[in-house]
């Protein structure tokens, strides 16, 4: 009958290990899962927290990469106005550089045909100048008398105009 003592149940013995279970149970749900929860708890907010920081770093360095892309844009775009710009003020100063030389060589043209035409005047002078004393001495030989200023005169111009005319 010892056995059977050692493997009976002692009703008291049992309904106190129960109360002693329940009161384990209570404290180790009152002093130990209850900070850890609250631990949890913390750590949770604190991990969310922290994604959240990185969604919102992420939509700053997204709204940054656009900004700078499109800053990038204006950039590429102002850059090919002052290019064009720089090309149509070239233009504009080569063909303004063009007219100046076309009009400094029509000037010296110009100049160059008004000396041509003064030499040529000169020239034309010169000669009757010449002829006209030619044409006294011829004269003075032929009628062998002396020929008087006006007639002198009368003869260079008709002489003149008669070579005029037959260039």
């Amino acid at each position: 009958m010892e056995v059977q003592g050692l493997v009976g149940i002692v009703p008291w013995t049992f309904i106190a290990q129960i109360c002693n279970l329940f009161i384990q149970v209570y404290l180790i749900k009152r002093f130990l899962f209850k900070p850890i929860n609250e631990m949890l708890a913390k750590r949770k907010a604190m991990a969310d927290a922290e994604i959240s920081d990185a969604v919102k770093a992420k939509e700053e360095a997204t709204a940054m990469k656009q900004e700078y892309e499109q800053n990038m844009e204006q950039a590429k775009a102002k850059a090919n106005e002052i290019v064009s710009q720089a090309q149509r003020t070239a233009m504009i100063q080569s063909e303004e550089m063009l007219k100046e030389a076309g009009r400094q060589a029509a000037a010296m043209k110009a100049k160059a045909e008004s000396d041509i035409a003064q030499e040529r005047r000169k020239a034309v002078n010169d000669i009757k100048d010449e002829i006209g004393d030619i044409a006294m001495e011829i004269a003075g030989k032929v009628i062998e008398r002396e020929i008087k200023e006006d007639d002198h005169t009368k003869l260079i111009n008709d002489f003149i105009a008669n070579v005029g005319e037959n260039p």
